[in-house]
């Protein structure tokens, strides 16, 4: 049995680090009240991007572009988003498991894909592994802004319009609520599905042209696709650390129960240990 020493030393530690991860609960919980108010508001400007873009591409046979056109496919890419910090329970680790397994599974050569990376965890993740990273991004602000992602977003829609590969995925973990995060795979590229919300499209005038307009506003839409992703990834993280967290802080309180009652139990047999000596040493006297 433990010393009275060792588990008032194990009760003390496990005090500490209870404070820690309830802390960490609490700024979890401010950020995701943040990051899902970010994710929510960014809907209604992608529905509409989405709105004008399938009209565009649905309301005319004129109008052509090779982002909404499948081509054979000779290499892929994928697009990974994790965070920058563990302590996040299996946010990371069920992207990273499903996609690994998917790239096994689809090739047997890393010449036949290309890694887009997101936070140091994915990154560290693939370059153990040997897999060919062509992009990654890390230290992305837990609030981020189309600015922090916008070179990447638009050197990965670049590759895809110079062919470096032929058909892009995208896979995070979508926010569903502050207890469920689902893990989402989502073909960004070509945009052979494009569909208005609800199924009605509106009708536009446009100037110069349809062709000239989808020059300049497919590559956005692709680029704001990635944008949402990272902002629903985000709500994501904070939600799946702040669960992490509650549950590290909820094993403590229980770990410290079973030390108290440990403790007491060792006092208890000190102390009886301690009035059975002295009645021994009485008895002897007599």
């Amino acid at each position: 049995m433990a010393s009275l020493r060792d588990i008032k030393s194990r009760i003390t530690s496990t005090k500490k680090t209870k404070q820690i991860t309830k802390a960490m609960q609490m700024v979890s919980a401010a950020k995701l009240n943040r990051a899902e108010n970010n994710a929510k508001s960014f809907v209604p400007y992608m529905n509409k991007m989405q709105e004008v873009v399938a009209s565009i591409a649905s309301g005319t046979s004129s109008a052509q572009h090779p982002m909404l056109v499948s081509r054979d496919v000779k290499k892929t890419g994928y697009i990974v988003i994790t965070s920058d910090r563990g302590l996040a329970g299996a946010y990371n680790s069920s992207v990273l498991r499903h996609v690994n397994k998917v790239i096994q599974e689809r090739h047997n050569s890393t010449d036949e894909y290309a890694i887009i990376v997101v936070g140091k965890v994915g990154l560290s993740f693939f370059k153990k592994r040997n897999m060919p990273v062509v992009e990654s991004i890390v230290g992305i602000a837990d609030q981020p802004s189309f600015a922090d992602i916008k070179d990447i977003a638009s050197r990965t829609v670049g590759m895809y319009a110079d062919e470096t590969f032929d058909e892009l995925y995208m896979y995070y973990n979508h926010f569903v609520s502050a207890i469920q995060q689902d893990l989402t795979e989502k073909k960004l590229l070509p945009l052979t599905d494009i569909s208005a919300e609800g199924g009605k499209l509106s009708s536009y005038e446009y100037e110069p042209s349809e062709e000239e307009i989808l020059e300049v506003l497919l590559p956005q839409y692709a680029e704001s696709l990635i944008y949402g992703a990272l902002l629903d990834a985000k709500a994501a993280e904070h939600a799946s650390r702040m669960t992490a967290m509650r549950s590290a802080t909820d094993n403590a309180d229980d770990l410290i129960g079973s030390l108290n009652l440990s403790y007491n139990r060792a006092r208890q047999a000190a102390i009886t240990q301690e009035i059975t000596e002295i009645v021994g040493g009485a008895a002897a006297l007599e």
